[in-house]
């Protein structure tokens, strides 16, 4: 999923790298972050914690299966758990890239 979505974000200019929260260090400079969120209450917040922390002046958007299709994309959950947008997974690259622009616009 990881190399499909860099695909798709560089076919639309965005410079990407696709890195994991295992990485021996944070990028810098690093507008967007792509994040999976598996559910709200345990490894979903402690994942998103630790981007953010990771990432303090980044945006952050989840992808999830289990949620972004019961929850809208801007959702207050979502946004408590800063989260800028949630978007389903899987999910069409319309949708991400949506997404993203909305995101991105927003920080700006």
């Amino acid at each position: 999923m990881r190399t499909l979505i860099c695909e798709w974000l560089r076919g639309e200019g965005y410079a990407v790298r696709g890195l994991s929260l295992q990485s021996a260090a944070p990028a810098l400079g690093v507008d967007l972050v792509i994040v999976d969120v598996p559910d709200f209450r345990s490894r979903g917040a402690q994942t998103v914690h630790a981007v953010r922390t990771r990432y303090p002046h980044s945006v952050l958007i989840g992808l999830s299966t289990q949620l972004g299709r019961s929850l809208h994309g801007d959702s207050h959950a979502a946004r408590a758990l800063g989260l800028r947008r949630l978007v389903a997974k899987p999910c069409a690259r319309g949708e991400l890239l949506d997404a993203v622009a909305t995101a991105i616009s927003v920080a700006r």
